[in-house]
């Protein structure tokens, strides 16, 4: 296979994966064969392109390809009788997606079904990093701590939870959003983590999965005006994002937050993180993500004066946003100095147990404010 083929195949995987599983799950109503699906179209056009060349359109052509595997099982396994109408639709969607440069992205309905009440909380978000970012079970296993195979079987059961509940591919309602929104921030903050473990780029579906991440923090800030949360977390990963370039050195040994070339550094993005930040803060709501924003805008203040951020100035802005509400008290600072040694091995694992953590710490300011 020649190497222009292997990397559009590569390109299709990080650019359409998240779309493609969520078009054809929404239409199968079953997450299990939509992946299966998804994974038969994709070892078609390893087989396929070589030979026949890359498609105008390969996202039409995976579409295509996987629709077709989707009706054959159902055919031969006889499943619910009223998903066999979705089906044909989907496949003259496909059809006609095939003449057309437009691709319905539903991804963000996906997030929020895996989210459903009905499913067990705990499996909220790694079946969100699973169906719709494309993590293997694997990797998300080792970010909560568990055996692959728990994780596989914990995955099993919420998607067959999902297909014969019957559950709806419908975005919720309005107010049945903010109940499911802490898992979709917690999926999509790891999902970010997992592309930042990538800076040096070897890994093209994983840088893709940052790019990804803060696109999906994009389409959740329209969704959700109301929640200063979506806005925190958002603003976290552009001023994260911002610092891309200058987190390895020449012979791509990583380089410390407080030995980075600030010039290097993304003004614009931080910027927009800054922007966002602020608008958040209006809601005088803080949240551990506008926390975490909060002191990584601090960090960003170098590339503006010059001068490495001491020490206090990250507890400063802790004091700052504590009053805006009960938030981390003491051990701002403590949280990052073991996330920045812990990010560069196990970025997912620290954006999954980061919550815990800062819960943690917060309860403990709570408590010692209270016998004050």
């Amino acid at each position: 296979m020649s190497t222009d083929t292997r990397r559009a195949v590569e390109r299709a995987a990080r650019d359409s994966y998240g779309r493609l599983v969520t078009f054809l799950a929404a239409r199968s109503r079953d997450i299990a064969a939509a992946e299966d699906a998804l994974a038969d179209a994709f070892r078609s056009a390893l087989e396929t392109w070589p030979r026949d060349g890359v498609p105008d359109r390969p996202e039409a052509w995976l579409l295509t390809a996987a629709r077709r595997r989707l009706i054959d099982g159902a055919r031969h396994l006889q499943v619910r009788a009223e998903a066999v109408p979705d089906l044909r639709v989907a496949a003259e969607e496909a059809q006609e997606l095939a003449a057309s440069d437009a691709f319905p992205d539903e991804r963000l309905r996906l997030l929020f079904v895996c989210a459903h009440p009905a499913i067990d909380p705990a499996i909220h978000t790694p079946l969100m990093l699973q169906t719709v970012l494309g993590l293997d079970a694997a990797r998300i296993a080792s970010a909560f701590l568990v055996s692959p195979a728990a994780m596989g079987q914990r995955l099993s059961r919420a998607k067959g939870k999902i297909r014969d509940a019957g559950i709806g591919f419908e975005l919720p309602e309005a107010k049945e959003l903010p109940p499911r929104l802490d898992a979709v921030l917690q999926a999509v903050y790891a999902a970010y983590g997992s592309g930042w473990d990538d800076v040096a780029g070897a890994d093209p579906r994983r840088r893709g999965l940052a790019a990804e991440a803060i696109d999906l923090g994009r389409m959740l800030r329209p969704l959700l005006p109301a929640e200063p949360e979506v806005e925190g977390l958002l603003a976290l990963m552009l001023h994260c994002e911002a610092r891309r370039e200058a987190r390895r050195g020449p012979a791509g040994d990583y380089v410390p937050l407080s030995e980075q070339d600030s010039a290097r550094w993304s003004k614009p993005m931080m910027a927009e993180a800054e922007h966002i930040l602020s608008a958040a803060a209006q809601d005088r709501r803080m949240g551990r993500f506008q926390l975490e924003a909060a002191i990584q805008s601090v960090h960003a203040q170098r590339a503006r004066t010059g001068r490495r951020t001491p020490p206090m100035s990250a507890r400063s802005a802790c004091a700052r946003t504590r009053r805006c509400g009960p938030s981390c008290c003491g051990g701002c600072e403590r949280p990052r100095r073991l996330g920045s040694r812990c990010e560069r091995q196990h970025p997912v694992r620290t954006a999954v147990w980061s919550t815990a953590r800062i819960r943690a710490w917060a309860e403990r300011g709570r408590q010692r404010a209270g016998r004050r």
